[in-house]
This record gives structure tokens, sequence and C-alpha cells, in this order.
């Protein structure tokens, strides 16, 4: 790799790790979106994997929830991992192609639900068949996209968990998807050992990215920085649907 895309990487990550640090999310979606712009899909979800790893396990560990909330997402999460292993093939397959095009789609979406401002909710009863449904299709744009936010996110954030619960949550179902898509990527081949060690300096810059992240979470308004990220992911993903289609 070269030393300029070397430094864009640890930008990249440092910027990813701000964004966590203040809204609690974005490391992997800010992170795929645009490490896409210098690397194809499988190179920046291998560069991802170490730094979105370490900093999910401790966003699930930290806190009193893990054990009720593994009791009631397990069916959630077990269908993220089917759904990767099977949509595996887009990722050397239909995502090689269409890569870009499909992360930028992703991203779009992931904006505007940001954006809106209209609240949803799941009943009870239906996170039965709602759940799994939700994670086999948060497996397939995983595997196609490398991004495991749409639809997991706006489905936890709609089934009446607790602020701290959803937190932990969000935790829960990132690291899930971060091994699952680990394995996709190693069984597949694409899984490039000589990546591990700008992974694993990505984890150092995204920890110090976070941690003034969180310095800043206590002094700007959580509501104007929501406006400003959501814009900017709009636009990237519009950039890399365009590009993906030309």
């Amino acid at each position: 790799m070269e030393l300029s895309t070397l430094a864009f990487v640890f930008a990249v990550f440092t910027l990813a790790g701000f964004i966590k640090g203040v809204l609690g999310l974005g490391l992997p979606t800010i992170s795929m979106g645009l490490l896409a712009v210098v690397l194809s899909p499988v190179e920046a979800a291998t560069l991802l994997i170490l730094p979105s790893l370490v900093t999910n396990v401790w966003q699930m560990l930290d806190g009193p929830h893990l054990r009720s909330l593994l009791r009631r997402l397990w069916p959630l999460n077990l269908a993220v991992c089917l759904g990767t292993w099977v949509g595996a093939g887009f990722l050397s397959g239909l995502g090689g192609a269409y890569g870009a095009a499909a992360l930028g789609t992703a991203l779009i979406a992931y904006a505007v639900i940001g954006l809106g401002a209209r609240k949803l909710v799941v009943p009870l009863g239906a996170e039965r068949w709602l759940g799994p449904l939700t994670g086999a299709s948060t497996g397939a744009i995983t595997a196609a996209t490398g991004v495991f936010v749409i639809p997991a996110v706006p489905y936890l954030q709609a089934i009446g968990l607790t602020k701290d619960e959803l937190v932990q949550a969000l935790g829960l179902s990132f690291t899930v998807s971060t091994l699952a898509l680990a394995v996709t990527l190693a069984g597949s081949a694409g899984l490039d050992v000589g990546l591990a060690w700008p992974s694993l300096a990505g984890v150092a810059v995204a920890l110090v990215g976070m941690r003034l992240g969180q310095a800043v979470r206590a002094r700007l308004s959580p509501a104007t920085f929501r406006l400003w990220f959501f814009s900017g992911l709009l636009a990237l993903g519009a950039y890399l649907a365009a590009r993906g289609l030309a």
C-alpha cells in the first residue's frame, strides 16, 4: 500500500471513530463509503474488520443488558450470519461490478432514514417474524456492500429499547455482522493478510477519534451534528452510486 493511500486510510478511520464517538454509530458506514473511493470493496471491508470489531465489542460489553439482549435478539443475529454467508457471492460477483452503486444506494437509504423525523414502531408480536427477516436482509446487504446498518439499525430503534439498551444492542449487532463478514472473506480467500497491520493500526487511530468525538459530544448539539453527518453521507452515497453506474 502506497504511503498516500495509507495516510488516507488512517484519516478515514480517525474521522469514522470521531463520528462514532459523537453519535454512537457510523464507523463502518463512513469507513466503507470513503475507503471505496480509493480501494475495492473487498480491500475496504478487510481493513474495516479489526477497527470495527474492537470498537463494537467494547460497545457491546459496556452495559448491564447483554444477557437480556442476547435472549431477545438471537433470531435477528443468527439471520444476519446466514444472510451474510448466503449473499457472499456479491463481494466477488455482483458486488465486483456494481459494488460502488450498491454501497452508494445503501448509504443514501441510511442517510434518508437518519434525516427523517418519523419514528418507526415495531409491535412486540411482530418481532418473531420481522427480526429474522431484518437480519437476513442486513446480512445480504453486508455481503454486497460491507455496510451492516440497513435495515438492522432502524429495526433496533423501533422495538422499544431504552437508550442504554439500544447502544448495547447496536454494539452486539455490529459485532455479529463484523464476525460474519470476516468468516465470509476468509472462506472466499478474500481476506488479504497483508492488510492486517494497516487494519491493526486503524484500531488505534479509530479509538483516538472516538475519544475526541466523545469529548465533542459533551459540547456540541447532537441534532446539529446529525444533520451535517447525514447530509454529507447522502452526498457521498450519491457520488458512489453515480460512479458505480457510469
